[in-house]
């Protein structure tokens, strides 16, 4: 079977490799520790004000299935998109976010960034209110 030509005419093969580029690794540019969101494509850094391990792009909330059993182990095999679904208080009034994962299902519980879109977070916090028949239900059982 022929190779086929790089569109410009070159051979795939006999492209020269592609050189590092550093243009957004110098001061201000991309960190080695940053991530790029799944969801919302913005560069997130792993600096995460109000916790020690950052697990979600604080601008959308959307996470990656990383961590296993311990948070920032990073040792899950899925690596599945995980959604966040709704909110929730510990009894020390600590803010928590339920992410589902796309792909396998499991459901993880983590603790809100303090510069996660406070927009974002009201959001989720009322997203149970947006189906009438619950907001009912609700109202009816106080």
């Amino acid at each position: 079977m022929p190779r086929r030509k790089h569109p410009r005419g070159r051979d795939r093969a006999a492209r020269r490799p592609q050189r590092h580029k550093d243009v957004l690794h110098g001061h201000g540019g991309h960190r080695a520790d940053d991530f790029r969101c799944v969801n919302c494509r913005l560069d997130v850094s792993l600096d995460a004000p109000g916790t020690a391990h950052r697990n979600h792009c604080p601008n959308c909330l959307a996470s990656l299935h990383v961590d296993r059993r311990i948070p920032g182990d990073r040792d899950s095999d899925c690596r599945g998109r995980m959604e966040a679904l709704c909110m929730f208080t510990r009894p020390d009034g600590e803010w928590m976010v339920v992410h589902q994962c796309l792909t396998c299902g499991e459901l993880s519980a983590n603790r809100i960034a303090g510069d996660d879109n406070p927009l974002v977070l009201v959001r989720l916090a009322l997203k149970p209110l947006q189906d009438t028949a619950m907001a009912s239900r609700t109202m009816l059982a106080l």
